[in-house]
């Protein structure tokens, strides 16, 4: 059965898109730990992110980090962290959390963002990805 990715991916289920290659897709977490709180994944659903072939792996870290750089562009920030966790979707992933200090970088209680407020936030992004 596939994921909840591989169906955004196939746009079965909608997400505030931020950039998108070939390979891989990056959207705004729907429970975000921090306004800005970017997924970046490989469109080739793989549960765990270090049995990606190399190429890929090293693909998936090159576009998270063009989404980093415009993300800290749009959401005032110190960093970008980066996380993976790949316990709650089995579909490799990275997680993009902007962060002011070390205590940002938690998974707790999610924020609650409007879905107008995350598409502009999403267009922002992409305009600079």
């Amino acid at each position: 059965m596939a994921t909840i990715f591989t169906r955004i991916v196939n746009g079965e289920i909608p997400c505030h898109k931020v950039a998108e290659t070939t390979d891989y897709l990056a959207f705004l977490d729907i429970r975000p730990q921090a306004k800005g709180h970017t997924l970046c994944i490989p469109k080739r659903e793989e549960d765990y992110i270090f049995d990606l072939e190399d190429e890929e792996l090293a693909g998936l870290m090159l576009f998270a980090k063009k989404v980093a750089k415009a993300l800290r562009q749009v959401v005032p920030c110190k960093r970008i962290g980066i996380a993976v966790v790949g316990i709650e979707v089995p579909h490799a992933h990275v997680h993009l959390i902007p962060l002011n200090a070390v205590s940002d970088m938690v998974f707790k209680e999610p924020l609650v963002i409007p879905s107008d407020e995350m598409a502009e936030l999403a267009a922002k992004i992409s305009a600079l990805v």
